[in-house]
């Protein structure tokens, strides 16, 4: 047996990795395991990285073919090369998991492949896909899996013509119907894809309003804008069935809350509905791990299972599925590993759908407000009304903020627009510091930049905006 390593992660997603490079870069001796060839989970490789190259590409497609003449510049049609396009989104993936694997050799934490499982405390068990199995030693141990599609009842998943968010990437041609099952993150940012590419675009989703949880002036914007761009929109709905046909797929929908079915024809169907935990065949609980009733590990404070020295963060734990949520729990844990205090504020989690124009908001909604009994104030400021916006022909969306109504301190921020993504991280640094609307207010923006609208929603809040 080698010696003992301070500690071993499961899982090299964004959370894995980042926890490991961390905790080397502490001091830790430090070894991962993954049971995929490549390193970086969902997110590098079938999830968030190969979308955003997807998105990009359609957007810039559309552009071509539908942008330019407003700004003077005359070009024929554009013609697709779905080929190329996922040749870049390939080679997009892999030099990211590859500079995953820099990372690691870099800040020498050794790179065990196969399938994890904890035999306890202080054990895991390497499977290798040639059959072997090694069993390595640790101080502590992190379980850092992820989480799967959640399947959808009754609807068989074949990736090809009945697929997920990995087959929803790799299709071998636009699809001339796409029904898309589900009005979350994943499912406006695929079926937005598609439907640049030239595929006709129903969403079907359960309730009756799309991105569930956001705040609902932004959710009812991007219905609108995404319904002007040709996407139909199927709310109140359920998907019962999907046959495979000759002549394609024939899908049952019937509202949710009961009545006479439908048969709406499709060619593909992206089941988008969320995802679960990445929690069996780990040996949790022959090891003694507990999990609540979604089968998400069950964690204190500092992200210890009830298992002194196992540790778990990510998707498998409670709280937003995002990456970087992920990211910042494998920060706290080594830091926490190394002696030091790591702390998370989930308070101030930004969170972004890479619709276009995107969606991007941090902290409480109005929703949320309301129900806590909170007093708030709000204010809002259109694109419409910001220089640069007109200048660039993005003038969908608007700016929106919400204070606490004695004390101005910034509860939550509400963007949708194009950048928004980048733009919500200036209300996130304000409220990590505590800041109000009037603090904002009164920085100095450059002109003319579309963050000036960020600016002027602040001013809206505490007092008025100048330019509306």
């Amino acid at each position: 047996m080698a010696d003992p390593y301070d500690l071993i992660v499961i899982g090299t997603g964004p959370g894995g990795y980042v926890c490991a490079v961390r905790a080397a870069q502490l001091g830790l001796k430090v070894a991962v395991v993954e049971k995929w060839p490549t390193y970086g989970g969902t997110c590098l490789n079938i999830g968030c990285i190969p979308s955003k190259a997807m998105l990009h590409a359609s957007e810039m497609f559309e552009e071509a073919g539908h942008g330019f003449a407003a700004l003077g510049i005359k070009v024929s049609k554009p013609k697709l090369d779905l080929k190329g396009m996922m040749a870049h989104k390939d080679g997009v993936v892999k030099a990211n998991v590859d500079g995953v694997a820099f990372l690691f050799k870099k800040n020498k934490v050794d790179a065990f492949q196969g399938t994890g499982k904890v035999l306890g405390a202080g054990k895991v068990e390497v499977a290798g896909e040639d059959g072997k199995n090694q069993t390595l030693e640790s101080r502590a141990i992190v379980i850092a899996t992820g989480s799967d599609s959640t399947p959808l009842p009754g609807v068989e998943i074949d990736e090809k013509l009945v697929v997920t968010s990995t087959g929803g990437l790799e299709l071998g041609k636009v699809p001339g119907k796409l029904l898309v099952v589900g009005a979350g993150v994943i499912g406006l940012e695929l079926g937005s894809v598609w439907r640049r590419l030239g595929a006709e675009v129903t969403v079907v989703e359960f309730l009756d309003r799309i991105l569930p949880g956001m705040d609902n002036d932004v959710a009812k914007q991007c219905q609108r804008i995404l319904g002007k761009q040709g996407v139909t929109f199927r709310l109140g709905s359920k998907v019962t069935g999907v046959e495979k046909t000759k002549g394609g797929l024939k899908v049952s929908v019937e509202p949710s809350k009961g009545g006479e079915a439908e048969v709406l024809d499709a060619d593909i169907v992206l089941v988008s509905i969320g995802r679960i935990p990445y929690t069996q065949g780990l040996g949790l609980e022959d090891a003694g791990i507990e999990l609540d009733e979604r089968r998400r590990i069950k964690t204190d404070a500092h992200y210890q299972t009830n298992v002194a020295g196992i540790y778990a963060i990510g998707d498998v734990i409670a709280g937003p599925m995002l990456a970087h949520k992920a990211e910042d729990e494998g920060v706290a844990v080594a830091e926490i590993l190394a002696g030091q205090a790591g702390h998370v504020n989930y308070g101030v989690i930004p969170n972004v759908v890479y619709t276009e124009p995107e969606i991007a908001t941090v902290g409480k909604s109005e929703e949320e407000l309301k129900e806590a009994g909170i007093g708030y104030k709000t204010g809002k400021f259109p694109f419409t009304a910001n220089g640069r916006a007109r200048a660039m022909n993005a003038t969908d969306g608007f700016v929106k903020f919400i204070a606490d109504a004695e004390t101005d301190r910034v509860l939550g921020v509400h963007i949708i627009g194009h950048g928004a993504g980048e733009l919500i991280h200036e209300a996130a640094v304000l409220m990590e510091f505590g800041g109000s609307s009037e603090d904002l207010a009164r920085t100095c923006h450059a002109h003319p930049t579309m963050s000036e609208a960020v600016r002027e929603a602040a001013m809206a809040t505490y007092f008025k905006p100048i330019h509306m």
